[in-house]
């Protein structure tokens, strides 16, 4: 008999499965290999309102790798976001779960991710936007950012910037699971790459994990290490096995196949009938959330509810203590900048499109407290410092100022931004 931790992370395999095999096409591989540790992290360590999953002070989940997108769907279907026959929709034209997830906060989903390594390096900007906050408003909204990333986002040249940045930086409310796997589209990674992943990180300033990534009690130490880190952001790397509880024809395993990662399990030549059943469910009616699993996110929902409970009474508290920074919080999270009067802004006559751009980033350093500007090692020359004048860079331990020194990164410093507009309260440039 499974345990219930097992019973749930089948149910993901099962349902991931089923859609792309509905669909006949997708990526089951990934999605049934990975199930484990986003079951665990969705039913025991994800902090959110289930009431409103726009709360903003909540927790955070990117997705980097976006072809994973069946695996995410199934467990926020577990959580109470898609309905059994959204998820039988998978791909299909006018559906709620497309391929590759669209940024949809109300049912879970925080950002769009597709181009490999984009995901995590947004994800890396909403951290920089909570610690942000907590500088100007306080601790008691302190939130985690969870990424889950796949060993094409790790080989992307983005991840470079992203683990570097993030390293420097000190951001030990990020937390990244890294899905390791040995497979990807058309070769083992083996084939391709032998460094050392943890070792690299650790170089970069992370505090790296490795782990079994199919084993829970493994996954439950390395997720609360990560969450009781203060000075780092984590890495966990996840050994996990692709296809998992993927059978062929005979009954044969069908696990750790190249074949599996970006096809239909049938296509690669397992037998979809075989692997539900051998994964506890009903190969003639797949799209089921197991009764005991229900009961397991049931029980979860009311834990966030009281979670948010308590959370919403420490903010009462705070705004009933700080009526004007509670005001000025209330503009941050609006998404709208204060009233600009740009007659009062002299920018010269004849001069460079750099020094004019200087002084009206130098006026809105003074009129938007929410503003964060970055540049990559080019400030002194794209003029971005008329606006650093007026504040100062951020840095590890000290976040109250509003501009971000990347270093020579610009694609990686664009994908960060985008990460901050998605968190929210902040308004980056």
């Amino acid at each position: 008999m499974k345990d219930l931790t097992t019973r749930a992370a089948d149910n993901i395999r099962i349902l991931a499965a089923s859609m792309v095999e509905k669909a006949k096409s997708g990526h089951p591989g990934g999605a049934m290999g990975g199930a484990d540790f986003v079951n665990i992290l969705y039913s025991e360590y994800l902090n959110y309102n289930p009431e409103d999953p726009r709360y903003p002070f909540r927790d955070r989940f990117f997705l980097d790798p976006g072809h994973m997108s069946a695996m995410l769907y199934s467990v926020l279907s577990l959580a109470g976001y898609f309905k059994m026959d959204e998820l039988a929709a998978f791909r299909q034209w006018g559906s709620p779960t497309p391929g590759h997830p669209e940024v949809d906060v109300a049912r879970g989903i925080e950002n769009t991710s597709g181009p490999l390594g984009q995901g995590h390096a947004m994800a890396l900007g909403a951290a920089i936007a909570e610690r942000f906050l907590v500088a100007r408003f306080g601790e008691w909204m302190a939130h985690k950012t969870y990424v889950f990333i796949s060993d094409g986002g790790i080989q992307e040249e983005v991840s470079q910037g992203v683990g570097r940045i993030a390293g420097h930086l000190g951001l030990s409310n990020m937390i990244m699971f890294y899905d390791s796997n040995n497979i990807q589209l058309s070769t083992k990674v083996d084939e391709v790459s032998t460094e050392d992943i943890v070792a690299k990180y650790e170089a970069w300033g992370w505090n790296g994990i490795s782990i079994d990534g199919n084993d829970g009690g493994e996954i439950r130490m390395a997720l609360t290490r990560a969450v009781n880190e203060t000075e780092k952001p984590t890495l966990i790397v996840g050994h996990t096995v692709m296809g998992k509880g993927a059978l062929g024809k005979e009954g044969e395993s069908f696990e750790n196949k190249v074949s599996t990662h970006g096809q239909p399990l049938t296509a690669a030549g397992a037998d979809i009938a075989k692997t539900v059943a051998n994964l506890g469910g009903d190969p003639e009616n797949p799209f089921v959330i197991f009764k005991d699993v229900e009961e397991l996110y049931a029980r979860r929902r009311e834990e966030l509810k009281k979670w948010y409970a308590l959370r919403k009474e420490e903010e009462s508290i705070w705004r009933a203590a700080n009526k004007e920074l509670a005001a000025k919080l209330d503009q941050f999270l609006s998404g709208k900048a204060p009233d600009i009067d740009y007659a009062k802004i002299n920018c010269g006559d004849n001069v460079a499109t750099r020094a004019a751009s200087a002084a009206v980033l130098s006026y809105l350093a003074e009129h938007v407290e929410n503003m964060i500007v970055a540049s990559a090692d080019l400030s002194n020359s794209d003029k971005t410092d008329g606006f650093l004048k007026k504040t100062h860079a951020m840095v590890k331990g000290d976040f109250t100022g509003r501009f971000l020194q990347p270093g020579v990164a610009e694609f990686t410093m664009a994908c960060i931004m985008n990460g901050m507009a998605l968190h929210g309260g902040v308004i980056p440039a």
